[in-house]
């Protein structure tokens, strides 16, 4: 006889009726590549929190705590799928919690839900899709710099920063982001099938909102914390069981444990660093968008 069942006979409450657990998985930061000296949300550092989570013995759901202000579509559909393929085969329902944010790609993670809810003061949507950068033409010009660059294929240096910008070049973006949005509306209306109440256009704009009127438009399911939600849906008693990730702090800040290395630093070197500081202005950015 398992273990659970036979605890299950005992005269004591607590065997016989547990507590519900509930899975919980954090799911924070800007979504897309991480290294040295900078994190990030991709499916290879939360595969095994997530597997985890939907495996854990007698669960009755699994919580994604999200708080993102979005990033890599890539990553946002893979993380999406994989959430949606564990709940499926385990059978397990997934209820997403949004915090300060979950926009943009981070909202593309709390669709992978089958319920969202969300603080009266989250900021939430931004269904969208952006690509931002430099152009520096008239700067090496000034300071007579010559631009040299040779490539074998005719679009290879397409959107080059220090060449004018080719109409050609902004046209054929365009169409990237365009067929990126409406991979975006399409997982949106999936997961949200039935529930969005207000005009697609405004919906889809890219346009954020807070937890109040993200509710009203049908983007979320309602309003409450974490720990609110889950001891109405399971009781008083309920535990809320965190899923913790592998940690190690020096490897994912400082780039320990390989690659060509700055004495004394075991895999640091000025690219790493510089890229590490790019990363850090980038992401901040994302998250400066929503006053965050």
């Amino acid at each position: 006889m398992k273990l659970k069942k036979l605890l299950s006979k005992l005269p004591i409450e607590r065997f016989r009726n547990p507590p519900a657990k509930v899975a919980v998985v954090s799911l924070s930061g800007v979504i897309g590549a991480a290294g040295p000296m900078r994190s990030g949300l991709t499916l290879a550092s939360v595969e095994d929190q997530l597997s985890e989570a939907f495996k854990m013995d007698g669960i009755k759901a699994v919580a994604l705590s999200i708080n993102s202000p979005g990033g890599s579509p890539v990553q946002s559909d893979l993380i999406g799928r994989m959430i949606r393929d564990l709940a499926d085969k385990h059978e397990v329902k997934v209820f997403a919690f949004c915090e300060d944010v979950a926009a943009s790609g981070g909202y593309w993670l709390a669709c992978a839900a089958d319920e969202i809810y969300a603080m009266e003061s989250s900021v939430i949507g931004s269904i969208g899709v952006i690509s931002s950068g430099f152009g520096f033409p008239e700067l090496i010009k000034k300071y007579g710099i010559e631009r040299r660059v040779r490539t074998a294929g005719e679009l290879k240096s397409t959107l080059d920063p220090f060449q004018k910008e080719s109409p050609k070049d902004v046209k054929r973006l365009k169409g990237i982001l365009t067929q990126i949005h409406e991979n975006f509306i399409d997982w949106v209306k999936g997961r949200r099938a039935g529930k969005l109440g207000k005009d697609e256009k405004e919906i889809f704009s890219g346009e954020f909102w807070t937890g109040v009127t993200a509710k009203e438009y049908g983007l979320i399911d309602g309003l409450g914390s974490m720990h609110q939600t889950m001891r109405f849906e399971y009781g008083d008693k309920v535990k809320l069981i965190k899923v913790e990730g592998k940690k190690n702090w020096l490897k994912s800040k400082l780039g320990f444990g390989g690659g060509d290395a700055l004495s004394g630093f075991g895999g640091v070197n000025t690219a790493d660093i510089a890229g590490g500081m790019m990363a850090a202005v980038e992401e901040r950015a994302h998250w400066d968008r929503y006053g965050l």
